[in-house]
């Protein structure tokens, strides 16, 4: 199918910005949707299926409204990760952090938004870069800020991803720092540097070893509970059972890659099996569909989704 559309009055500049240098605009939708474009001056051709021709223009529309200054390169990989429409009218969707625009970008995160403020206990599942992470420390940095809760605590499994590095040097925290570099990175970003120091320095911000969680009972807190598909069973009971009153929990882990040893079961995902139907708890799946980073990791997610799922059927078949 063949859309053709002009984009006027005519603009020069909003054209540029919409193509982008050397048209690289236009080829980052080409590769994502599959379709063909071609222009001259403020004419627009799309050539690709119905659906994605569509999907295209859709796009190019949405980034002409937006080029009354350069669009980046991560503007296009965000407005082909969402779904086309605008943010989603949700509630959850204006969180007080330093990123004003920060929002929803797909319907499934969406829908994790309004899981994590509807229960005390949200799930989190999916591949890297659908923002399953990202979006718990704004919703956990939202909580702190509008005095909801009394400080956030992050914690994680130690366990590598198939490397051994050894004994770590320094006190507790300094070891488990570079275990959690992703929060650390949310954090400087939703807060600021000097603001996060600040809140370690008076235990509004926590660093709690997932080994060391035992006995304790966390009233008042965020906490957030990130690569837990390398927890097992026992650890990811232990760590539910610590959530104190007026205390929420977010946990994430991608299944698809597990670093425990080979034969230990995830306690992610018996997690999921056993609390489906627990009333409090909300489960959350993501897809390829929602990855919000480069076009590229949706592409090979689904590529090694497809090898593993050939894998079980030949394994299942022999």
């Amino acid at each position: 199918m063949i859309l053709r559309h002009s984009f006027i009055p005519l603009n020069n500049g909003r054209l540029s910005h919409l193509c982008g240098a050397l048209d690289e605009h236009l080829r980052t939708i080409e590769q994502a949707l599959g379709v063909k474009i071609a222009h001259r001056h403020e004419q627009f051709k799309v050539d690709g299926p119905k659906a994605k021709a569509n999907r295209a223009m859709e796009v190019l529309q949405a980034l002409y409204e937006q080029a009354a200054r350069p669009i980046s390169a991560s503007t296009v990989q965000l407005m082909l990760a969402g779904d086309g429409t605008e943010p989603l009218p949700t509630e959850d969707a204006q969180l007080a952090t330093r990123r004003a625009d920060l929002r929803a970008r797909t319907s499934t995160q969406g829908v994790y938004l309004q899981a994590i403020a509807a229960n005390d206990i949200t799930f989190g599942i999916g591949p890297a870069g659908t923002g399953k992470t990202y979006l718990a420390v704004a919703c956990a940095v939202d909580a702190l800020e509008r005095g909801a809760v009394q400080r956030i605590v992050l914690t994680r499994p130690a366990v590598e991803a198939g490397e051994r590095l050894g004994f770590l040097p320094g006190d507790m925290v300094q070891k488990v720092d570079p275990y959690l570099r992703p929060l650390y990175d949310a954090l400087y970003e939703l807060m600021g540097y000097d603001k996060v120091q600040k809140s370690f320095e008076r235990n509004a911000l926590e660093i709690a070893p997932l080994a060391f969680m035992r006995g304790r009972s966390l009233n008042n807190a965020f906490i957030i509970l990130d690569e837990a598909q390398n927890t097992t069973p026992e650890q990811m009971k232990m760590f539910l059972t610590r959530i104190g009153f007026g205390s929420k929990a977010v946990v994430t882990g991608d299944i698809s890659q597990i670093d425990l040893p080979k034969g230990q079961t995830s306690g992610l995902i018996e997690a999921e099996r056993v609390l489906k139907r627990v009333e409090g708890i909300s489960h959350v799946r993501f897809t390829s569909a929602d990855v919000v980073r480069h076009p590229l990791v949706a592409r090979i997610v689904d590529a090694y989704d497809a090898a593993s799922s050939a894998t079980r059927r030949a394994r299942d078949a022999a």
